[in-house]
């Protein structure tokens, strides 16, 4: 039965109303009908929270949430669900239903800009929360190395103990840099908005001033809590009133940087290509229909040295992800495992 036009979302009734299938294509991050991940999540917490799914099988279970999912976006639901990957191309995103925290991705590999819906089922059988994030921010909640088609580059230091890889933003990214931004009520985890992103030369000016700071050293298995207790470093030095984050990429999405801590010469980038002109996953509106990407990213890659308990760090540079294989260079190809599993951290669910 359809639904009341005045209960339905805008986006969702442009859908419903093109006659598209889940499996035509709709040009990523541009265009009336394609949906923006966080808009996506948005929709499909508010028409599938609460929906039970007691006494199936699994794939019967699986089958109803596609069905659901079908129904929250506009589309129609297929007689049956091709083997496609991923599973609805038009939007492209998969969907994983999870009582348990331990996800599994099998027969295929992760895909750095696709979209994983992950969808949670509580003690009683219902959906509880959905949350959707890209191939690259799952990789980065990976702990056991299974994950591991990445890139890698090596850090050759010069005599500098600071270096500004490049002077200025891509000129895609200029637009959107502003000449006086405060941060002091922004949260680090929040879209980058235009006229809110420091200039590359300013985030350099505030972050080279951390070199020699120290903290404690949680230890060498603990490679996550030594990389937040840089965060949060960053963060204070760039002005936010508090830390956050949220485990996506980049990691203060605020102002489109990614943070790096080294005690080793071995970069290592993750899924993403540095200097790849795909889309980013981001709701920052594009410039004259050009998208933000990948390469617009700007990097903060510290230098440390060990000693007992303590990280003391040493060195930085600040570049472009359009310059970072330029700077650093590209070693060992990309490193791939086909085996995918990981669980998902306790704080996984919760609102950024």
């Amino acid at each position: 039965m359809p639904r009341p036009l005045g209960d339905v979302d805008p986006l969702v009734d442009a859908i419903e109303r093109s006659g598209l299938t889940i499996y035509d294509p709709i040009p990523r991050q541009s265009g009336a009908l394609w949906i923006p991940t966080s808009e996506l999540e948005r929709l499909l917490n508010s028409s599938m929270k609460g929906i039970a799914l007691a006494d199936m099988p699994l794939r019967t279970r699986s089958k109803v949430v596609k069905e659901h999912v079908c129904r929250a976006l506009g589309y129609s639901v297929p007689r049956t669900f091709r083997r496609t990957q991923p599973r609805f191309p038009g939007q492209h995103f998969d969907v994983y239903v999870q009582k348990s925290d331990n996800l599994q991705i099998w027969n295929e590999e992760l895909e750095a800009a696709r979209r994983y819906v992950i969808v949670r089922v509580g003690t009683n059988d219902t959906i509880t929360q959905v949350r959707v994030v890209t191939g690259e921010d799952l990789a980065r909640l990976d702990t056991t190395g299974t994950a591991t088609r990445k890139y890698q580059a090596r850090m050759v230091p010069t005599h500098a103990r600071a270096e500004l890889v490049v002077e200025a933003d891509t000129a895609r990214l200029a637009a959107f840099v502003g000449d006086d931004v405060d941060l002091s009520s922004a949260r680090p985890t929040a879209g980058p908005r235009p006229g809110g992103l420091l200039s590359i030369k300013t985030v350099f000016d505030k972050l080279h001033t951390l070199i020699g700071e120290r903290f404690p050293d949680p230890g060498r298995s603990q490679e996550r809590n030594r990389g937040a207790i840089l965060h949060r470093l960053v963060c204070e030095r760039l002005g936010y009133p508090s830390y956050r984050d949220d485990g996506r990429f980049p990691d203060i999405r605020h102002q489109l940087l990614e943070v790096k801590l080294q005690t080793s010469t071995t970069i290592g980038v993750g899924l993403v290509d540095p200097h790849s002109n795909d889309p980013l996953d981001i709701d920052l509106a594009p410039m004259d229909g050009a998208p933000i990407r990948h390469c617009d990213v700007r990097y903060a890659v510290f230098g440390a040295t060990t000693d007992p308990g303590e990280i003391t760090l040493t060195r930085l540079f600040v570049t472009t992800g359009e310059m970072f294989f330029v700077r650093f260079a590209q070693f060992g190809g990309r490193v791939l495992n086909r085996k995918i599993q990981m669980r998902l951290p306790p704080t996984f669910y919760d609102d950024p």
